[in-house]
């Protein structure tokens, strides 16, 4: 509340780390996107053009800046509220330390402004936002929308956020590409509804995460979006959710690779694929059936939201829906591994 008190006071642009969606209401328009490896371009450019940055409980790390010396060529003030002091300069020489819990300090922050005559200076404002809102038109995370032969794992996200997006609902997912295609189009309004291992990068999370979830917050809805690479980490947790009466709901966006994996060697390696394909995958529909519930074989993009709503109608039933995706689909925009956040990949095309 105070981070969404300090933002609306001050009418400045917004970004989250991967872990911190939901902190800010995705649906405002003070809200760039996450930032990142796989940020938007409205999120990197702002971070890396700013005059001032005001981090709030943030690490800095490789994910969210790139590279630090690329980071660091553009003049800035930064303002870094941590409650770790190790945590302060670690990657990022910081101008302005401030130490403490960021819920006290952004307090004390907000009753300072508050009693402050200085206010944000509303023509530098305008412009900036004028600057923000030219690379928002880019629209980096557009992709084919009217596809009709193949399901593009982006619309499954997208699909469930519009169905979704105006009841209490946790979404979980494993590691890899669907884990960043849910973080950019699963729009996140509150927070602590996201529920992943971040850079731990912990494939087999998803089932375990929801279960969790479901234990907890039994009247809400709970959906694991994962791949058939991390699912299968932890499939037998499927069993569990028998035994422990947790009806979760399953999103396997299942493109047959490791996606990830699959890409990077694509983009870095010249598409010299090793290791990265599953030729060897189960019935997932019948193995969901073994354990007592439901499963579900989706293959056409027309049947994407008939097969959402199917699931969710099976209020006390865990549904596996096994979603047969784009297999040559990659995660954009992409900043490659030892670049600067603004030396983005925005698509096929730049590859």
């Amino acid at each position: 509340n105070e981070l969404r008190t300090l933002v609306d006071m001050l009418g400045y642009p917004v970004t989250n780390t991967l872990m911190g969606l939901g902190a800010y209401p995705a649906s405002d328009r003070k809200f760039l996107g996450m930032l990142g490896m796989h940020g938007t371009i409205e999120a990197n450019n702002a971070m890396q053009n700013c005059d001032v940055l005001l981090a709030v409980g943030a690490r800095f790390d490789d994910r969210v800046i790139g590279n630090p010396k690329h980071f660091a060529q553009n003049e800035r003030k930064i303002i870094h509220v941590d409650i770790d002091p190790s945590s302060i300069s670690k990657r990022v020489k910081v101008d302005i330390p401030i130490v403490g819990d960021v819920k006290d300090v952004l307090a004390e922050l907000i009753s300072m402004i508050r009693e402050s005559t200085a206010k944000p200076d509303a023509g530098a404002l305008a412009e900036w936002w004028k600057t923000i809102e030219a690379w928002r038109s880019r629209d980096c995370l557009n992709y084919d929308r009217g596809n009709k032969d193949v399901i593009k794992p982006q619309y499954v996200v997208e699909t469930l956020w519009n169905m979704t997006k105006d009841t209490d609902t946790y979404i979980t997912s494993d590691v890899g590409q669907h884990q960043m295609w849910a973080a950019q189009y699963y729009r996140f309004d509150e927070p602590r509804r996201w529920i992943n291992s971040g850079g731990l990068g912990t494939m087999g999370v998803g089932i375990p995460y929801a279960m969790g979830i479901k234990l907890a917050k039994p009247d809400s809805e709970v959906f694991t979006i994962t791949g058939e690479g991390s699912v299968q980490m932890c499939i037998q947790e499927l069993s569990t959710c028998l035994q422990y009466n947790t009806p979760i709901k399953i999103c396997s966006l299942n493109n047959r690779y490791l996606g990830m994996v699959r890409q990077w060697q694509e983009i870095e390696y010249s598409g010299r694929y090793s290791h990265s394909y599953m030729d060897a995958l189960p019935n997932f529909v019948k193995l969901a059936e073994a354990y007592g519930h439901v499963g579900m074989l989706i293959e056409r993009p027309q049947d994407v939201e008939p097969a959402l709503r199917e699931a969710r109608k099976l209020k006390d039933r865990t549904v596996f829906m096994d979603f047969r995706t784009d297999p040559t689909e990659n995660v954009f925009p992409m900043v490659k591994a030892g670049m600067g956040i603004t030396e983005m990949l925005l698509g096929s095309e730049d590859l």
